[in-house]
């Protein structure tokens, strides 16, 4: 055979290996680096207390398999890590949680710089809301015609909200510094209560009046978390306008929020499984990923 013939030959018999080895590296690459890694921070509304089935730890942060969370990762295709905690504030972030059955750690451990998406689910624990619900079940009943919690009160949530909201722009600051590829949601609250009209007294056991003051602190309250995404760049996920109509003051089988009295897995004045599924909707829609309604 003449020296150029086999000169040719091993030429390309050198390249097809180095091909062969290049696609095997490639594939190995993209076996390596998996699925997407996405991590959820958050509170009760992210966790998704007492919806099954609950799973993980610590047991007190009363995590679901079913919270949007999962309803994210599941859309993504991306591997969830869930760090929300029952009862978290944005305190809560940055320093362990302590619960009756074992800390939590800071939310922000779960951060690794990795991640391609993040969502964060807080502030309502920061305003009191939990203490607000339960001021109002026992002083509204009382005034049925009056506006007791609303009284109670005063104007003073107006100023909780402005003091969460800049905690809430420290927390998005912090995420933005952990994660700097991952797309960042900071996500709302749902529609607990009839967008409009006098509420379902004495079903849940608020009067008009104090009807129509939760639903604007709520709104307010998901107002300045709305500005305070678009300030850090981030996306906000509006939950409250996709879930009207699916208030606790529904029927069973309607009603994504349940009442002071649970009629279907969840804790009081959370989304139950429907509730979880929608939000986790609503954040897909607005990460505008494959499938959703905003892709």
């Amino acid at each position: 055979m003449p020296a150029r013939s086999r000169s040719a030959r091993l030429f390309l018999l050198v390249v097809g290996v180095v091909t062969l080895l290049a696609g095997t590296a490639g594939v190995a690459a993209a076996e390596e680096s998996g699925p997407p890694r996405y991590v959820a921070l958050g509170d009760s509304y992210t966790a998704g207390p007492l919806v099954p089935p609950q799973q993980g730890g610590p047991v007190g942060c009363l995590r679901s398999g079913e919270n949007y969370p999962n309803v994210v990762a599941r859309g993504l295709g991306a591997t969830l890590v869930d760090r929300s905690c029952s009862g978290a504030t944005t305190a809560d972030l940055s320093t362990a949680q302590s619960l009756p059955l074992g800390d939590n750690p800071a939310q922000f451990g779960g951060l690794t710089g990795d991640e391609s998406a993040v969502t964060l689910g807080i502030g309502g624990n920061d305003i009191g809301f939990a203490q607000i619900i339960e001021q109002c079940a026992l002083r509204s009943p009382l005034q049925p015609l009056g506006s007791a919690c609303r009284d109670y009160y005063g104007d003073q949530l107006d100023q909780r909200i402005s003091d969460t909201g800049a905690k809430v722009a420290a927390a998005l600051a912090a995420v933005g510094e952990r994660s700097p590829h991952a797309a960042v949601a900071l996500v709302g609250y749902p529609a607990l209560l009839p967008d409009t009209g006098p509420g379902c007294f004495p079903v849940v056991p608020f009067s008009p009046g104090d009807v129509a003051w939760l639903r604007g602190i709520e709104k307010d309250l998901n107002a300045m978390l709305a500005a305070r995404a678009a300030a850090a760049g981030a996306t906000y996920v509006d939950t409250y306008t996709p879930t009207i109509g699916h208030d606790m003051c529904q029927v069973p089988g309607v009603k994504w929020i349940e009442g002071l009295v649970p009629t279907s897995p969840a804790a009081p004045v959370h989304p139950n499984a429907q509730g979880m599924e929608a939000m986790g909707r609503a954040v897909l829609d607005a990460l505008g990923a494959p499938g959703s309604a905003a892709a």
